[in-house]
């Protein structure tokens, strides 16, 4: 069993919380938009990190990540992205990939809107995107899911609100 922590769209804020909120997890899971070296750097210190670059992302960034990751992990073939759309409009980027070689969990980020749903024009395939962590964006609350992946299940699916986009945290 691996348990997960998803964030996007840091945008070079990490948010101190981040730490306590993944501090059972095994792996840290980057959708883009990382927006500063140092961001990965502190999260790489604290858990294995997956990370893929976004669209704001410069080459320090670009360097130590990439724009789509393949892997698999307990049973799940995961593809991450950072501009991926969302069903059933998907980046025309992707779109073809995943209509001949469907992953099982498909993550990205970059509209900073929180989605977990599946997809039944594409087996089923689980969506996921964190929404946005950081403090730039449209978004009012900065999320980030955790979860586990056992054997070919996903288990204990979370919503993590770490506040206010504007908020003042103390």
């Amino acid at each position: 069993m691996k348990r997960i922590g998803l964030i996007s769209d840091t945008h070079s804020h990490l948010d101190e919380a981040v730490f306590l909120h993944f501090k059972n997890c095994d792996e840290i899971w980057h959708a883009g938009d990382v927006g500063h070296v140092d961001i990965l750097n502190r999260l790489e210190a604290y858990k294995p990190l997956r990370v893929v670059y976004g669209n704001i992302d410069g080459k320090p960034v670009q360097l130590r990540s990439k724009e789509n990751l393949h892997f698999e992990l307990e049973g799940f073939h995961v593809w991450m992205t950072h501009i991926g759309g969302a069903p059933p409009r998907y980046n025309p980027t992707v779109r073809p990939e995943l209509r001949t070689e469907t992953p099982d969990i498909f993550v990205c980020g970059h509209s900073h809107i929180l989605r977990v749903l599946r997809d039944p024009a594409l087996n089923n395939m689980l969506y996921l995107n964190p929404g946005a962590a950081g403090k730039e964006g449209f978004h009012k609350m900065r999320t980030l899911l955790r979860f586990s992946l056992d054997s070919g299940k996903i288990k204990a699916m979370e919503v993590v609100e770490l506040g206010l986009r504007g908020a003042i945290q103390l």
